[in-house]
Order: structure tokens, then sequence, then C-alpha cells
């Protein structure tokens, strides 16, 4: 491991999440070792293992996402147009790809309780591997600040659920702690070896189209996937497997948008205290990855939008309503921050973009039921049904 600030370098078992300086930790990975397995077929998160950094293995068959061209979308926009479904991995969110490779190595150091903070999806996943590893999994989340579908999940998983009085900021800050001192491994994306197994991405989108996209858009929350990512593609560049790297481009909700705020005018980083949007999976106002996505974004030469809550319930609609894609409102901002940026000029219609699509839009159903009413019901005729048609 090795701290992104100061370079100083630790033992890949020292049981650690952060440098002495303060600063994150990203794991080195042993480029010699990786091998070249590109060939478009049998597409899972471990056939890359010779890139991970983990032995053990405890897996629900993660990884291997579909990769859809969206047709219908690309008429709409002019552009060439794909979504990476991450909602189809076994929990129905990416950080499943996390969590098969950090509770893998929670297990090579002995540990047999595991913690997170979460606005739902880490939960869910956390739970679920933890289960499948035989350990005990304690999540806390923000008091009625999650969605329903990703807090059954990790209630039926058997995950100790705690509800904490105030935000995702402030659960972080008792997990940080807790991790500290009281002998449970930490899986939020502060912990290096998670973000390893997100930045897999990467590695199947080359796999599957054969060659890098112009441009990867997709959501950011706690900042960890855009930068893990970005980590996938310059380890293929730097291997000697593609000779391209993408621009990244994160897209933050308006009220919680501290990245895009920072970034658009000018001006250091600064949390938000409140964040508020309907996309909970990104209702996150003081991101810990931070000064990694921000890294991410500037080597390569991509840029944050933020869209407003409006924006991505539109994009959410028409990602079903065009395409048969449900993804949950996180999800769906990528698609918002594109139509926004292709609009204003921003961004190239000629080039290629790839949509990190995060989450199954069942993590939170009760956002599509609460905004549409039923009609009243008709007689069961065939009159009655013939006037509907009309």
């Amino acid at each position: 491991m090795r701290c992104i600030e100061c370079g100083r370098e630790y033992d890949e078992n020292e049981l650690r999440y952060r440098c002495d300086c303060g600063g994150l930790l990203e794991v080195v990975t042993d480029l010699e070792r990786a091998e070249d397995v590109f060939d478009g077929k049998n597409v899972t998160l471990w056939k890359y293992e010779s890139w991970l950094p983990v032995r053990k293995r405890v897996s629900l068959n993660e990884g291997g996402t579909p990769l859809y061209r969206l047709s219908n979308l690309e008429r709409e926009l002019g552009v060439e147009l794909y979504a990476k479904n991450e909602g189809a991995n076994p929990t129905g969110s990416f950080k499943d790809r996390g969590m098969t490779v950090g509770v893998s190595k929670a297990l090579e150091l002995g540990m047999d309780k595991v913690i997170c903070a979460s606005t739902g999806n880490t939960s869910a996943s956390l739970a679920a591997y933890a289960a499948k590893a035989g350990i005990k999994a304690y999540v806390l989340v923000p008091s009625g600040k999650i969605a329903l579908g990703k807090l059954a999940q990790a209630i039926i998983y058997g995950a100790r659920v705690v509800p904490v009085k105030g935000n995702f900021d402030d659960a972080l800050r008792v997990v940080v702690e807790a991790s500290a001192k009281l002998g449970v491994y930490m899986l939020n994306s502060i912990n290096p070896f998670r973000l390893e197994g997100q930045k897999t991405i990467a590695l199947e989108i080359y796999d599957q189209l054969g060659f890098v996209p112009d441009n990867v858009v997709l959501p950011v929350g706690n900042a960890g996937n855009i930068s893990a990512i970005w980590k996938g593609f310059k380890e293929l560049y730097e291997k000697g497997i593609t000779d391209e790297l993408p621009r990244m481009i994160g897209i933050q909700a308006e009220g919680a948008a501290p990245l895009a705020r920072a970034w658009k005018a000018k001006k250091p980083f600064e949390p938000v205290e409140n964040p508020e949007t309907v996309a909970t999976a990104i209702r996150i106002g003081n991101p810990a990855n931070w000064p990694k996505a921000w890294r991410a974004v500037e080597e390569s030469g991509g840029l944050f939008e933020s869209v407003s809550d409006g924006e991505i319930l539109r994009a959410q609609e028409l990602l079903a309503s065009r395409e048969g894609l449900f993804v949950e409102p996180a999800s769906a901002a990528p698609l918002a921050g594109l139509m926004k940026l292709l609009e204003s000029g921003e961004l190239d219609r000629g080039e290629s973009y790839v949509l990190v699509t995060t989450g199954h839009g069942l993590k939170d159903p009760n956002v599509v039921v609460n905004r549409f009413t039923l009609p009243k019901p008709i007689e069961p005729t065939l009159e009655a049904f013939r006037e509907v048609m009309k």
C-alpha cells in the first residue's frame, strides 16, 4: 500500500486504512504478475484474479455485468453510447465488486467482524458477503435516509443494522473510530482493497468493447468508484494492453455536489453540511475519497458536473422507457449529466461514452411509485378495455 500524498509505503497485510500523514492509501498492483486475459470471452470479476491483491476468494459470482449499446438514446442524442449495468451484480449494485475483494482480505487478515457506514448499497453488499464468509457484519445507516429496498437487504442477510441520528458522514465517523478501537474491519471505500475490486469495471469495459471508450461517465457519492475505475484503465495502459485512456466524468446531485462546485468554481474543496437529493446512493456531503476522485478527473482531462433531482428523475425515466433499463436515481445521474454537457457543448457528440449505472431500480422503488398514479379500475370487459385503447 502506498500513500497518495507522501508516497510512504506499508505492507499489504498491515491493518490500516490511512497513512500516518493522514493521506489515503492505494494498493500498488504487481503488473508483472498481471495476465493479458482480454479476449472478450467468459467475462467475470475473478477472470482478472492476477490483477487483484488477494488469494482467498469469497464470491457470489459477481461481475460480468452486461454492457448495453443504447441504440435508441444514441439516435436521440447523436452520440455513440453504452451502459455498463452494475445493477446486474448479485445484490444489485457495483458494491459487490469491492466486497468480494474486501471480505476476502478480511479473512486473510484473520478478521471475524466487518463494519461499514452506508446510504444503502454498501450495507446490502457487506451483509451478503459477510453472510457468505460466515462472519459478523455491522452496518451503520443514517436514520430515515436509506431506501427501503436496500435496508431490507441488509436485514435479511443477517447484518446488525444500526440507525444513526445524522447523515452518512456522521455514521462514517463512528465507523472509523470503531475500526480503530473495537477490532472490526472497516469496508468503506477508504479501505484501498475494496477499490481494487471496483477497478475491474474498467477491465470489463475494455474486455467487452475491445477498445477504450473516449469517456466514462458515472455518479459520484463517496468518490471511490471514479478513482477505482481510473486506476483500472491506468493499469491496462501501464501494462501495455492498451495505448488509450478515457476521460473520467463524475456527476453529482445538486444538493450533494461538493466536488462539482469546487471544480466549476475553481475553488478548494469544501464539504456540504446537509446534503439532500432524491438520489440517496450519492447523498454524501463530505466524500472520503475526494482527493483520489479529484486526481482521477484531473489526470484524465475529465470534469465534474452536477444535475438537479428533476434532471435525474427524467433520465431515470428515459433509460427505462427508451432502453428497458431500470436503474435507481443515482444511476441515472450519468445520463442526466451527459445530456446537460452535450447541450452546453462541453462534450463532443463525435465521441464514445460509457455510462456506469451503479444500482438496480428496485433498490428504491418508492421514488417511482410515489411519482405516478394508476388510473381508476375498469370493468372486466372487452368494451371497457376498448375505451382505454382509444
